[in-house]
């Protein structure tokens, strides 16, 4: 029941920085190491957030937490993607009681694939961080849908929307 997809981005301009397909790459997370290409074989969300522990990220988290029932019916696997370390995560995963891994990126490899890191504006001060972002993977490993800029309330409600109409 698979449908080609057009990807599209709210945010044109990074269109031809986006990566087309699941990287070759190893990562560190709550649930152990892996391939991001092992990740074929249903449906994936990798959802880029600036922050363990933080305001906006606790309440994205919660959502996607809350609407994983939904997600895991139409065979949608999630990944949150911070550059806070494992530690960060196991006490962000507990605390939260979220289900669904957490990779850890503090060297920013794989933020700098999906071109995440940006300059923002902290206090008066230019600091380089996460823009949040979401990524959403067919299960041959191909970018379906890309969400940049996005807002934490009501992003992943957005997501499982968009996943329902189109998939």
């Amino acid at each position: 029941m698979s449908t080609s997809i057009p990807v599209s981005t709210p945010d044109e301009k990074n269109s031809s920085e986006q990566p087309s397909k699941l990287p070759n790459l190893m990562v560190d997370s709550t649930q152990g190491s892996f391939n991001l290409q092992t990740l074929q074989g249903h449906y994936t969300l990798l959802y880029f957030y600036p922050k363990d522990l933080t305001a906006g990220c606790t309440t994205q988290a919660q959502d996607f937490r809350d609407l994983l029932p939904e997600f895991e019916k139409l065979g949608v696997k999630i990944y949150g993607v911070s550059r806070d370390s494992l530690k960060s995560h196991d006490k962000f995963t507990l605390k939260e009681s979220i289900p669904f891994a957490l990779i850890s990126d503090p060297d920013e490899i794989l933020c700098r694939h999906f071109d995440v890191i940006k300059t923002k504006n902290m206090y008066g001060k230019q600091v380089q961080g996460i823009e949040r972002s979401s990524f959403l993977f067919d299960q041959q490993g191909q970018l379906l849908q890309s969400w940049r800029k996005v807002k934490a309330a009501g992003h992943a409600a957005l997501v499982l929307n968009f996943i329902q109409q189109h998939i």
